[in-house]
């Protein structure tokens, strides 16, 4: 089965004229919880020279590397990690990444008593004079990506039937930006390890970016589905916050990884979530969970029924508690260290 492909170009140029889109964004998110989006605008110099910049960073050696390692980055959450340091249920990712997030400064109030909030961490370019330009394009895409999510979130409001700004007057309108950038090294023949295994993502919506390597799985209704590589779209999914706040209407769609080929395999992805402060109480957007009798009622997540057996309803606190938790949970030797 392949994953539904939704035109924004016309929604982004003219929403109030485009009453297609909302619609199509909520059968996508009630069926599958992805779909590819295309159109988006975003300058595909910006992706290649991310893409680019970041092959040339992964592919120095590790003491290199390390100098910008995430414990160096303290609370701020910023910085590379080697292959096998994040872990799914236990069990290390066959990845290595980049974290990067919001530039804020230490003086900034945000970061006030906040993890994952700070300035990023970049090479030397005096040393590493390849990676000349790394900070201003990680900063420029995570603008370009923050504006294109703001969009996605007003068409997933008046798909759900309410208010263009439903989702940012409950915890969107300052929203956390996080970006990672990783790298799948080939994995061996018939190997029984997975890039990275069954997961969720914790926020709103992811917006990844892949190479023409394949690899990327999704579990919607039809079981496990291959998302075809389309290097010029983004692929859009729902994280555990979108499924909360709707009441289970939508669904936080679990997804995988496994590097097919014997090359390594690049992707961006960019995470848009709620306020850090936000109360998970007031995210509710008094939603009923969905009733499309073609689809059935959409379940509302018990534990049980989740890849790693805990409901995202259950959860008390802010967003930012439940995204510490997780993290705490995929980093669990970096977040005794870093974060207490």
């Amino acid at each position: 089965m392949e994953l539904p492909v939704i035109d924004v170009s016309a929604w982004l140029q003219a929403p109030d004229v485009d009453v297609a889109l909302p619609a199509a964004i909520d059968a996508a998110c009630r069926e599958h919880g992805f779909f590819h989006v295309t159109g988006h605008g975003i300058d595909p110099e910006l992706v290649a020279r991310l893409d680019g910049l970041s092959r040339r960073f992964f592919a120095l050696p590790a003491e290199h590397k390390a100098e910008i390692d995430m414990r160096h980055g303290g609370r701020a959450w910023r910085g590379w990690f080697p292959v096998g340091r994040e872990q799914t249920l236990g069990r290390p990712d066959q990845k290595e990444g980049l974290y990067f997030g919001a530039e804020l400064g230490p003086e900034d109030p945000r970061c006030a008593g906040r993890a994952l909030h700070g300035p990023n961490q970049f090479p030397d370019v005096e040393r590493y004079p390849a990676l000349e330009g790394l900070r201003a394009t990680v900063l420029a895409y995570l603008d370009a990506l923050a504006r294109l999510g703001e969009a996605l979130c007003r068409g997933i409001s008046l798909g759900l039937g309410l208010p263009a700004d439903a989702l940012a007057r409950r915890g969107v309108a300052d929203p956390t930006l996080l970006l990672r950038v990783f790298r799948y090294p080939a994995l061996a023949p018939n190997s029984d390890a997975w890039s990275v295994a069954e997961h969720t993502d914790y926020g709103l919506l992811t917006l990844l970016a892949q190479d023409d390597t394949g690899g990327l799985e999704v579990h919607t209704r039809a079981g496990w589905t291959a998302v075809a590589p389309r290097p010029a779209d983004f692929v859009c999914n729902l994280g555990d916050m979108l499924e909360r706040m709707t009441g289970g209407r939508y669904l936080s769609t679990p997804h995988r990884v496994r590097n097919p080929s014997r090359r390594e395999r690049i992707s961006t992805a960019f995470f848009f979530d709620p306020a850090f402060d936000a109360p998970l109480s007031g995210l509710d957007l008094g939603l009923d969970p969905g009733l499309d009798p073609e689809l059935g009622a959409a379940p509302v997540g018990e534990a049980s029924e989740r890849w790693d057996g805990r409901s995202v309803h259950a959860f008390e606190g802010t967003y930012g508690d439940y995204l510490v938790d997780k993290v705490r949970r995929v980093f669990p030797d970096l977040a005794r260290d870093v974060l207490g």
